[in-house]
């Protein structure tokens, strides 16, 4: 009889969404636009039409705290389109690229020294959401798939770094943002989480995606 309990209590488990490789209610889509907050820092990712003034001179990438900023949303989209149908649930270890959705440029690394830390430097790059292969990371999450109450890290493809603040404040003309940029080790300060947004909603039909 116990052994039967224990067997109905585990089936349950599984069946709960977002284990047994079951997306939950609150999976991360593709086509999702949302801001990503740094759980260190509690900075949001964020860019804007200012240009590196050393390195790759490439647009700038920061760290703001402000929670309404429209230049921190970014819109998830595979490695190439056909990966990361709209609507499709993120999987933990997927390919990915991060555009910024103001200026259409995607999130980007490369062997640059970042301005303020010297670790490696992070920037937006490309035209209306076409760069080159420095554009991809892969997200690093514990489950099957991403899910937004989830600290994920986003490691990217071309250099082994993880998408990181550690705190460095700029100056001027952008007074008070945090420097971004890669470090090559995970650690606490290369975590980050879903927060605002426009999710689309998992369909078992293509065709049919709502938002949020």
């Amino acid at each position: 009889m116990r052994r039967r309990c224990c067997l109905l209590l585990l089936l349950a488990l599984l069946c709960e969404p977002g284990r047994g490789g079951e997306p939950g209610p609150g999976a991360v889509t593709c086509g999702s636009v949302l801001k990503l907050l740094n759980t260190r820092h509690n900075v949001r990712l964020h860019s804007h039409e200012v240009k590196y003034g050393s390195g790759s001179g490439q647009q700038s990438v920061t760290g703001v705290e402000a929670s309404d900023d429209a230049n921190s949303y970014w819109r998830i989209r595979g490695k190439n389109d056909d990966t990361c149908q709209r609507g499709t649930p993120v999987k933990c270890g997927q390919a990915i690229r991060l555009t910024h959705v103001n200026t259409g440029k995607n999130l980007h690394t490369h062997h640059f020294p970042s301005p303020l830390s010297n670790n490696q430097e992070v920037s937006a790059f490309g035209d209306d959401g076409e760069g080159d292969d420095l554009d991809i990371w892969t997200v690093q999450c514990s489950g099957t798939h991403w899910e937004r109450e989830d600290s994920v890290r986003f490691k990217h493809i071309g250099t082994d770094v993880f998408l990181s603040i550690t705190g460095e404040q700029y100056g001027h003309p952008i007074r008070g943002q945090r420097e971004v940029h890669g470090m090559n080790s995970p650690n606490h300060h290369n975590y980050w989480m879903a927060m605002e947004g426009v999710f689309i909603k998992p369909s078992m039909d293509p065709a049919k995606h709502d938002e949020l």
